[in-house]
């Protein structure tokens, strides 16, 4: 029994007394300089929700352990209720058995009304182990009692913000605002104090700065990682220890906005008739260094942030765009991985060398298609010297993808959308991504280099971060086959621990819905349907790409794993991964997955919120204008309809004025009473845009059948309402004024 399993035997002792963390180390006779590392297991305990600290500082017992869970409270945007997501079967938590907790906590959970209610476990929170809402972004709407009170954007946190006087730093009612939680009082309420004023509530840029505030990106550089950054060469001197590359035909393919270039290929065939496939890639730990403060940064950031107006990268530009990007005509630093492959798609051998290279050119997709798609006289001219590589890396690219898909490979292929801001960050259109050969075939070169890696890594047995993709839980795999049975689908044979599903069955699912109405809804759903992949330094396979081993290898300017494998790499190639350096690795393997994983998680958030806050926006321009759509979900309370540039809005229960609707949860329906008319995923409907709220990220539709100037003068009514309280904003200013 180690010391951990030991004072959890004593706590829970019958001769145990709730004890400070003071008492218990004098009665365990802990020496004073051991005090923190008794402090540490007592916080590991709490949150792991085996003991927990009441009011008064005292550590004490859980009652019952088989009645109480511990886990992470995810509340619903829509509702007033969330999940405790823990081990087994996720925990319902109505919003009044919420106790003081925000949405994000690590909480403690009683079950109640076990198998008593339509969710399997139903609980109530009794202890909050870990806060993790210390900044909450929001709008100030009201003066109450001498406070003031802020209203999340976030609408998964359902407690308002009070805030005196003296902690609003000038802001008013109106303005979006940071606000720092300072108290959580014994009544519910949850104080803060306002630490920056972002603008006025209806400015779209102020949202998006809150967004990003309340994700946790982080935008400027600290000075020291600036300072550090600058004294980085802009160009290559010295290239002793590399392999010179600089003669071979490398380029680059990448959209026609990028601005830093990662990666670059290169191709040749032998007299067997195998491809040489070269993947170089920026080597950027030449210049980010184990523990500068550069490296310290970007193991922070985690990853680069791509927004609509704006990218938040992982490195300074200095780096980003200048000495680590693979512009042409340049010498740059790379870890360049050469794979001999046959013609059907096996790698035979590879090499992995620290090199230098020269790009030829700096390609684009589009310009990459014309000339493989369109065959564009004047492109195939301008670009001669590279069309034989180009023609034979189409080939190889459609030889890894049919072995790919052959082999079971989950391919998704509906088009993601484009949101395009003119110079003042506001979006004008929205566009669908065209994904034509040249990325695919790039997307195949990079896949194949990061299975060729991973495998290399893990028979080399060294420490390393993967990424792994686990298989879909049994219940996730039923409901999705559920809810194909309404298109007249479904996935063949038993599914059960005992058969779990194959991510063949699913792409077959795909290939059967391909260029249908439902193409897009399907698609989504069994992305929604799958596990979310993350990095770790353990090999558990990727299930979506039905790889046994997988990595993120190729973009190190924007992904810190990348970056952390190559300087691992790098230790490996020149014979310095001693059994000391490998003991010292592992940690950091593990923490920087960890660390990665979490960061990538608030960096999807924050593009996700800012994308639907954009399209948002960009629909204002729209109200009452008729569009095409397709039923994307259906729920107790009405439908939603996603058009073409992937927009998605509600049409609300009450507002399905032709009949009275009831949902059928067994056919996730809505069926009129009367006519008898059904509306399920996947119907093909005509939409009027009634209304719009950008603070709200909300869109609301209409049926056109059902629409009139009283329905949508009804959504009028209720903004006319919101902007008669305005006036309370300018009795706000007079008042401080003469104040």
């Amino acid at each position: 029994m180690n010391r951990k399993e030991k004072i959890l035997a004593y706590i829970n002792s019958k001769e145990y007394i709730p004890l400070t963390l003071e008492e218990m180390s004098v009665f365990l006779d802990v020496p004073k300089e051991d005090i923190p590392i008794l402090a540490d297991i007592l916080n590991s305990l709490c949150l792991e929700g085996e003991i927990y600290l009441t009011k008064k500082n005292r550590y004490t017992a859980v009652d019952n352990k088989s009645s109480t869970v511990a886990g992470i409270l995810n509340c619903n945007a829509k509702g007033y209720f969330g999940f405790i997501e823990c081990e087994g079967e996720d925990v319902f938590v109505s919003g009044d058995d919420m106790a003081d907790a925000l949405n994000s906590d690590k909480v403690l959970v009683r079950l109640i009304n076990i198998g008593d209610t339509k969710h399997k476990r139903q609980g109530k929170v009794i202890k909050v182990l870990e806060r993790r809402n210390s900044t909450v972004v929001g709008v100030i709407y009201k003066e109450k009692g001498g406070y003031f009170y802020l209203r999340p954007d976030n609408r998964k946190i359902y407690t308002k913000i009070s805030i005196s006087l003296d902690k609003m730093m000038n802001s008013e009612i109106g303005d979006r605002v940071s606000a720092e939680i300072t108290k959580y009082s014994s009544t519910g309420m949850v104080f803060g104090e306002v630490t920056n004023i972002l603008g006025n509530e209806d400015d779209l840029k102020s949202c998006i700065e809150g967004i990003i505030l309340e994700n946790h990106i982080k935008q400027e550089f600290d000075i020291e990682t600036l300072k550090e950054s600058e004294l980085i060469p802009d160009k290559i001197n010295d290239i002793k220890g590399r392999e010179d590359l600089r003669d071979m035909l490398v380029f680059t393919i990448d959209g026609d906005d990028a601005r830093d270039f990662d990666d670059a290929v290169s191709l040749t065939i032998d007299s067997n008739n195998n491809y040489h496939l070269g993947v170089h890639i920026a080597d950027v730990t030449e210049y980010v260094t184990e523990g500068s403060h550069l490296d310290t940064e970007a193991y922070e950031r985690g990853t680069s942030v791509y927004l609509a107006d704006r990218v938040i990268p992982m490195l300074p530009e200095k780096l980003s765009n200048g000495i680590c990007s693979l512009n042409p005509n340049v010498d740059r630093f790379t870890l360049s991985l050469f794979m001999e492959i046959s013609s059907e798609g096996n790698v035979l051998n590879h090499q992995l060398v620290k090199g230098v290279i020269r790009s030829v050119e700096r390609m684009t997709y589009n310009n990459v298609n014309s000339i493989l798609e369109d065959n564009d006289i004047e492109l195939c001219n301008r670009y001669e010297k590279l069309l034989p590589t180009l023609k034979n890396m189409k080939n190889l690219a459609e030889i890894l993808r049919e072995k790919r898909i052959k082999r079971g490979a989950i391919q998704f292929e509906f088009p993601e959308s484009h949101i395009i801001v003119d110079d003042n960050g506001k979006p004008v259109s929205i566009e669908r991504e065209i994904r034509g050969i040249s990325n695919k075939m790039i997307e195949e070169f990079m896949l194949i280099a990061n299975e060729t890696v991973a495998e290399y890594a893990f028979w080399a047995e060294i420490p390393f971060i993967y990424r792994n993709h686990e298989a879909p839980s049994d219940e996730k795999i039923k409901a999705f086959n559920s809810f194909l049975l309404q298109f007249g689908l479904s996935l063949k044979g038993k599914i059960d621990r005992d058969n779990p599903v194959h991510p063949k069955a699913l792409q077959k699912i795909l290939e059967q819905v391909t260029d249908t109405p439902e193409e897009r809804i399907i698609s989504r759903t069994m992305l929604q349907s799958l596990m979310k992949a993350k990095y770790s330094d353990e090999c558990l396979g990727h299930f979506g790409l039905s790889s046994k081993y997988y990595c993120h290898f190729t973009s190190p300017i924007r992904r810190y794993p990348d970056l952390a494998i190559h300087r691992i790499l790098k230790l490996l190639i020149d014979g310095r991964l001693d059994e000391n350096t490998q003991k010292r690795l592992k940690g950091y393997t593990a923490s920087a997955a960890l660390n990665s994983s979490e960061c990538e998680v608030n960096a999807e958030q924050t593009e996700r919120d800012t994308d639907d806050l954009m399209k948002t926006a960009y629909m204002s321009n729209f109200i009452g204008e008729v569009f095409q759509g397709v039923v994307s979900g259906v729920t107790s309370f009405g439908m939603f309809v996603e058009l073409d540039n992937s927009v998605e809005g509600l049409i609300r229960l009450e507002n399905m004025t032709d009949d009275y609707y009831e949902f059928d949860e067994k056919t996730s329906a809505l069926i009129g009473r009367r006519k008898k008319r059904i509306y399920t995923v996947g119907n093909t409907v005509k939409i009027v845009l009634a209304n719009t709220n950008i603070l709200l990220r909300q869109i609301d539709f209409v049926l056109e059948k059902d629409c009139s100037s009283k329905l949508l003068n009804n959504f009028t009514k209720k903004e006319v309402k919101k902007t008669v309280e305005k006036p309370k904003r300018k009795y706000y200013r007079r008042k401080r004024r003469n104040g």
